[in-house]
């Protein structure tokens, strides 16, 4: 009998838990690095390339931070702070960011893809004025 409900029991606990999955909005805190960089159609930065176009996206970091602070520094070196959320798990907003980057309002929004916890895929959503109107597709790796 004792055999039975242990077994019962334990049958019971495997069936009724399930993993807990981290939300994104957890998994998606920490610094991010360009491994690749796409201006428009033309690929311009490959980590670890020689000859890259703009070889500056060694410069660029995206520090996403618990509380949602954002510090972004561009591939030119301008560093900007400000705020970061997620609406879903497929939009990122950059907002408040000062100093306001070029051509915006303070505001730079990407669509993610590709998303794992040690790199993702982020597309720009409007054109950056800094790359001559582009819109800019970056791959990143998490640390």
């Amino acid at each position: 009998m004792k055999t039975i409900c242990i077994l019962l029991v334990s049958i019971i606990l495997v069936i009724g838990c399930k993993p807990k999955v981290t939300p994104m909005s957890e998994r998606i805190v920490k610094n991010w690095t360009v491994t690749l960089a796409k201006e428009g159609s033309s690929v311009v930065f490959t980590q670890g390339a020689t000859g890259n176009t703009r070889p500056g996206y060694t410069n660029f970091k995206l520090e996403l931070q618990s509380g949602g602070t954002v510090v972004f520094t561009d591939f030119d070196g301008t560093r900007f702070t400000g705020q970061w959320e997620l609406q879903g798990d497929n939009k990122l907003v950059l907002k408040n960011l000062t100093p306001q980057p070029t051509g915006t309002s303070g505001t730079i929004e990407f669509t993610i893809s590709d998303f794992t916890d040690a790199s993702m895929t982020l597309t720009r959503t409007t054109a950056n004025a800094k790359t001559g109107g582009t819109v800019n597709v970056y791959q990143l790796a998490g640390k």
